[in-house]
């Protein structure tokens, strides 16, 4: 026989101080709850292990992350993750526009190491000159919009020194997020041309243009053109990829396994529609949408300028880097 699990009721303590939330940590709160309940003494099952004192835990400056890590190779991984969305007129002019990112790391990092990271924002590089009384180096800086920090970033010196510093948590955690609405580099440039030749014939153009550096690449890149229900049959030719005509979602659909940065791809369609007896209906003309993955390359510019691991044992470690951006709402007009 067993009776409740006593130490639920110690984390519950725990997050709670006369009503008031106190510790709401999932990493400290674990520490409590490892054991399976009191059991009885005629019980035939093993006793539980003590309960580590997670006090000195909550009570410590850095809650996020336990003593005494070991690892044979300490590594770090950065992720730069951008969606960017996009809606833009049939003419090419740019409606609304921003990018979303995160910044994604994974930490395998024996002791207590501090870590700093640079970006190129423009805060942070004019607080950097200033300290060292010098005037900031030349390149594209960049203004981040709505930041918010993993709990680990250390606010007092970045809003002192403008700089992410910071003990890491072990293993995987989101570091901060961001948004950026100017100087956005769109990755595609899409121009379409749709004619109506008469009730039941339509002729489909679009161009889509790769505006990154020659030397990337994207990676999954679809884009859906919409067209009228009463599509009856389609004849259509691509430069580029494979296109086939879904009638589930009413759009042509044109893949590109992978389109070089510094290219342009075309696909041409004739439209053959339904003949109705009745009065035609004005066709609304969804937008067209687009999905691709373009590995290192960020929308918003964003790039780390450095990486620094400080640890009292001097350990060297390895860091690694990668920037991807991803389509969020990516649409065009036609």
């Amino acid at each position: 026989m067993e009776t409740p699990r006593i130490d639920i009721w110690y984390g519950i303590a725990e997050i709670m101080d006369f009503g008031y939330p106190q510790n709401l940590s999932p990493e400290i709160l674990k520490l409590y709850i490892t054991q399976e309940g009191v059991r009885s003494p005629f019980s035939s099952k093993p006793k539980d292990k003590p309960v580590p004192n997670a006090t000195l835990q909550v009570t410590g400056a850095v809650g996020w992350r336990r003593e005494g890590l070991a690892y044979k190779k300490n590594e770090v991984f950065l992720d730069i993750v951008e969606s960017v969305n996009l809606l833009m007129s049939s003419k090419g002019n740019v409606l609304r526009c921003d990018v979303t990112g995160k910044v994604l790391m994974k930490c395998f990092l024996s002791g207590m190491p501090d870590l700093k990271l640079g970006l190129n924002d423009k805060i942070g590089l004019e607080k950097e000159s200033e300290m060292k009384s010098r005037p900031a180096k030349s390149g594209k800086t960049i203004e981040l919009d709505d930041v918010t920090f993993h709990q680990c970033v250390n606010l007092t010196r970045f809003n002192s020194e403008k700089t992410v510093s910071f003990v890491p948590p072990d293993g995987e955690f989101e570091l901060m997020k961001y948004r950026i609405t100017e100087g956005v580099n769109l990755p595609f440039r899409v121009l379409p041309t749709i004619k109506e030749l008469g009730r039941t014939r339509m002729e489909v153009n679009v161009k889509v243009k790769s505006v990154f550096g020659a030397k990337m690449f994207a990676l999954g890149v679809v884009v859906k053109i919409p067209v009228p229900k009463q599509t009856a049959k389609t004849n259509f030719q691509v430069t580029t990829g494979r296109a086939k005509y879904n009638p589930s979602i009413d759009c042509l659909v044109w893949k590109i396994r992978k389109f070089p940065g510094q290219t342009e791809s075309t696909l041409s369609a004739e439209i053959e529609l339904i003949s109705t007896m009745g009065e035609k209906k004005s066709w609304t003309r969804p937008p067209i949408q687009m999905e691709f993955q373009v590995p290192m390359f960020t929308a918003s510019g964003l790039r780390v300028r450095f990486l620094k691991v400080w640890e009292k044992s001097g350990y060297n470690t390895v860091e690694w880097v990668r920037y991807i951006t991803k389509a969020g709402s990516y649409e065009i007009r036609c």
